[in-house]
């Protein structure tokens, strides 16, 4: 056996270990994965990959609900073992509280925690994930993403985006309200989506987090998406969907068949995680 093959025979079970891991601790009090109350839907594509490089995955406890999704980076297994990393890391530190006081410090902590993890489990491999998560308590929301997950609010069928994503287009335009690059600069790279920070890179510090609380009203619906629903459904597509439907899970099944009935050969992974605020 090559060295290329005892790597990938190593990280898949890497990913078999902690995929085993993750369902024992779903006997816990939280909700993981599919165990979950009335008002969320959780549904994934595998687009036009071969793997399912995605990782969604929910915890709802006294302390509240905390929403994880993963887009892996990376060739072959190390993608996907990269994800599950980022979301075990982000979960495993969440489930211990009864109580979350400083959802951005635990962001902050709990992202580079991440980051260690996946660069201790991929070693000199390239790898990483771009990672999303939405912390929710009574009518309260905060959300972190490192790299290009897409956080929204439907809030009377209409489509409020609120995570921007750390993508090149975006930090060009950020650098133009801050006078760093002139105009002309910025419109050459607004065409750009590479995603410049994510989790598992060398150099990995920053993450885009929500200081302030966003105040839900009753009704609204969260919206958690990775790449492969987001680039190809539109903010209308989207919205026409969440308003025709009231279930949840039905309305992550029909975003997931949107974006495959698209038909671009070129589909990524998609996942989305759909949380309705039922309580007044």
């Amino acid at each position: 056996m090559t060295m290329g093959m005892q790597a990938l025979s190593g990280l898949g079970l890497v990913y078999i270990i902690l995929i085993f891991c993750r369902c024992i601790l779903k006997w816990g009090d939280g909700s993981c994965g599919t165990d979950k109350r009335p008002g969320i839907g959780i549904a994934q594509t595998t687009g036009s990959r071969q793997v399912q490089a995605d990782v969604a995955q929910i915890w709802d406890s006294s302390a509240g609900l905390m929403a994880v999704i993963a887009d892996g980076i990376g060739s072959a297994n190390t993608g996907k073992v990269c994800a599950q990393v980022a979301a075990d890391a982000i979960l495993d530190r969440y489930e211990p509280y009864c109580e979350l006081n400083d959802p951005v410090y635990f962001f902050r902590t709990s992202f580079l925690e991440a980051n260690q993890r996946i660069q201790r489990t991929i070693g000199e491999r390239r790898g990483g994930a771009s990672t999303g998560a939405v912390f929710i308590n009574r009518s309260h929301l905060y959300y972190a993403v490192a790299g290009d997950i897409r956080v929204a609010v439907m809030r009377g069928g209409e489509m409020i985006p609120l995570s921007k994503g750390q993508t090149l287009d975006v930090l060009a335009a950020q650098a133009y309200e801050d006078g760093k690059i002139s105009r002309q600069d910025t419109l050459w790279s607004m065409e750009e989506k590479k995603v410049w920070s994510y989790l598992g890179q060398d150099g990995f510090h920053e993450i885009e987090v929500c200081e302030k609380p966003v105040l839900l009203k009753p009704e609204d619906k969260v919206l958690l998406m990775s790449k492969g629903i987001f680039e190809e459904l539109s903010w209308r597509e989207i919205e026409d969907i969440l308003i025709d439907t009231d279930d949840s899970q039905k309305s992550a099944d029909c975003l997931i068949r949107a974006a495959e009935q698209k038909g671009n050969p070129q589909r990524d992974n998609g996942s989305v995680i759909l949380i309705q605020r039922l309580e007044a």
